[in-house]
């Protein structure tokens, strides 16, 4: 028999998490990225597909790449957030169900063959990853600070177009043309100085029905 979350784990992931603006200034471990990974990657996918990229950036010089692609509310927030996730998604994930997804070997072809369902299953699936990234970020005592605003085609054509590493090496870990980014996410440690005051939300009789 599982065992809930008590309120104290409940509070952490949902009902005390913000999303932040700004940040302390403590940095994030690549063991608490790698730690963040080994969470995330053990919830679920349409058919283990697991079509979610991630380019962990850490340094200026890698979010210098980014700022051309931001809107300019946001600048200020990638630039103090010790890591900005550009949580993106594999248009040929498809190519790894064959270890990913075995007992079916013609789920590769049926994707294979179909574009608008590869579109709609990297795209879906990678934002339930990205939610995933999210609560195993906060699991492991890291805020959060997910955005839109960003030119998406300038965030693919700078880490996942042609020329994108003066050594390659993104190249050959994320082929170009291949991933398309999806949203991103700061992490770190928040500065509560830098919350507005919480939204509303809707109840449950405001956005769910029982039949």
């Amino acid at each position: 028999m599982k065992i809930p979350l008590n309120d104290g784990g409940l509070d952490l992931l949902f009902r005390d998490a913000r999303a932040y603006n700004g940040w302390l200034e403590r940095p994030v471990s690549d063991d608490t990225l790698r730690q963040l990974y080994d969470l995330l990657r053990w919830a679920p996918t349409s058919a283990n597909c697991n079509p979610m990229r991630v380019v962990f950036l850490r340094t200026k010089e890698g979010k210098a790449r980014l700022l051309p692609a931001l809107a300019p509310g946001n600048v200020d927030k990638v630039m103090s957030a010790p890591v900005t996730a550009i949580v993106a998604y594999d248009l040929n994930f498809y190519e790894k169900l064959p270890l990913l997804f075995p007992h079916n070997p013609a789920m590769r072809d049926h994707f294979a063959h179909s574009p608008e369902l590869v579109e709609t299953t990297a795209k879906r699936n990678s934002s339930l990853q990205g939610a995933y990234l999210i609560l195993a970020a906060r699991a492991l005592g890291l805020d959060c600070g997910p955005m839109s605003g960003f030119d998406n085609a300038k965030v693919d054509e700078a880490f996942f177009g042609a020329g994108k590493s003066d050594e390659g090496s993104d190249q050959e870990f994320f082929p170009e043309g291949h991933i398309k980014s999806n949203f991103l996410c700061n992490l770190g440690y928040g500065d509560d100085s830098s919350l507005f005051p919480r939204g509303l939300r809707l109840e449950f009789e405001q956005a769910c029905t029982l039949k």
